[in-house]
């Protein structure tokens, strides 16, 4: 079982903690695939990773996101049905960490693939928009 190694724009599946179910006083997500969009140095240790959610909830007033097209869900194994990368919550969690579990019926593979480099470019700059304008939601695992 070799992890991947964290690069921006690499999709794993990780069990995402919304905000609204850290503030409840939940520990756990739900297994989903979720974008790296940034990971600390690699000589830092520990290593941290920052995780957005993909979900098939579009955003509403209080997110934002990017629409994951379908050939990009296609090439990256993922269903059919619509997706948004949600770039106004994230998850900031050590790496490797316990979070992270292989994809359904692939055991050993965590990796979906990556996003396409101008699909990120729009992830991360929206991410960083909201970042400066605080108002990310971050929950610390």
């Amino acid at each position: 079982m070799k992890l991947p190694h964290p690069k921006p724009g690499l999709i794993v599946r990780y069990d995402y903690l919304w905000s609204h179910e850290a503030a409840a006083g939940r520990d756990q997500g739900k297994d989903r695939p979720t974008c790296l969009v940034a990971a600390s140095d690699s000589a830092t240790k520990p290593r941290f990773v920052v995780l957005l959610p993909i979900t098939h909830s579009p955003p509403d007033v209080d997110t934002v996101g990017v629409e994951i097209p379908t050939k990009v869900k296609h090439a990256l194994g993922l269903d059919d049905a619509p997706s948004w990368v949600i770039v106004s919550e994230y998850n900031v969690d050590e790496w490797p960490n316990a979070g992270l579990s292989p994809l359904p019926g692939r055991p050993g593979v965590f990796s979906y693939g990556f996003i396409p480099p101008g699909l990120f470019g729009q992830i991360k700059a929206k991410f960083l928009e909201l970042a400066r304008q605080k108002r990310g939601r971050a929950v610390r695992r």
